[in-house]
């Protein structure tokens, strides 16, 4: 009996969008959501930074907070979709795993993308609270060199990427991957945000610099979360074959069987 009578026809031309527009609505929340965040806590005149003068208890809240709302994504809808990636590192690590084919890869990146720039947009309306924090762009910390911000961002996404792999690949864990979000970036922020801002995300750095002008050291923030993304696969590669599919949750639902598809093709081709 042939794949293609025990499993319905993936729909090529529909499904896939489908998926990146789960992707694209999932990676402009994060956006929307988590930089307002940043800038209820960091922004000038906010009134939480009256209420919790300490900054770094609040840069400890900033990561639980945007890490608690990329983990509400994950196990929303969005997740079930497209798997949450919401992060052309992630995206990128699924890719060099095997799990997920080129192409597909290339639409997850540019729904991510287009996501930022969408859900950044309404950040506007913080007005000059907003602008005291570039609407929470992630900038290089004053007195850093070139070098530590770009090691900075290097070590951060390796943890990042790491941290998933090591969940993904342990059956135990699995089904906690969302929940190592708010914990990893609780404790990420306060040690390295003054470096780089622990930006992570090539995505989440690109929304607010498009609407606050300001792009200065965009390139560590893609070079940065690259590196630390290819060592940590490389770090991780004994885990890799564990990792079933491209989800961080909602690992047995698959429209379709679009996942299960593309990593039989992907891994197909590495055998190949």
């Amino acid at each position: 009996m042939t794949e293609s009578t025990t499993r319905p026809d993936v729909p090529k031309a529909i499904l896939p969008l489908q998926v990146f527009f789960s992707e694209l609505i999932g990676t402009g929340v994060l956006l929307l959501a988590g930089l307002s965040v940043v800038i209820l806590c960091f922004g000038a005149g906010s009134p939480v930074t009256r209420l919790v003068p300490n900054a770094t208890l609040r840069m400890v809240m900033t990561g639980f907070l945007f890490g608690s709302i990329g983990a509400a994504i994950t196990l929303s809808p969005v997740g079930r979709i497209s798997g949450a990636h919401i992060n052309p590192a992630v995206t990128l690590g699924f890719l060099l795993a095997g799990k997920l084919r080129p192409r597909i890869a290339f639409g997850y990146v540019v729904a991510q993308l287009g996501g930022a720039a969408l859900g950044s947009a309404p950040l506007l309306l913080w007005g000059e609270m907003g602008r005291s924090v570039n609407f929470g762009a992630s900038l290089p910390g004053p007195g850093y060199s070139t070098v530590a911000v770009l090691l900075g961002e290097v070590a951060t996404t390796f943890g990042l990427v790491a941290g998933l792999c090591i969940f993904l690949a342990t059956r135990e864990l699995r089904r906690l991957t969302p929940f190592l979000m708010p914990i990893l970036y609780g404790i990420m922020v306060p040690l390295e945000s003054r470096i780089s801002g622990t930006s992570t995300n090539p995505a989440r750095t690109l929304g607010p610099a498009i609407i606050s002008g300001n792009f200065d050291g965009w390139w560590i923030y893609w070079v940065g979360p690259l590196i630390g993304t290819v060592l940590a696969i490389l770090a991780c590669s004994f885990l890799l074959v564990k990792i079933e599919v491209a989800k961080l949750y909602h690992f047995t639902e698959d429209r379709a069987g679009v996942f299960k598809l593309m990593t039989e093709k992907a891994g197909g081709r590495a055998a190949g």
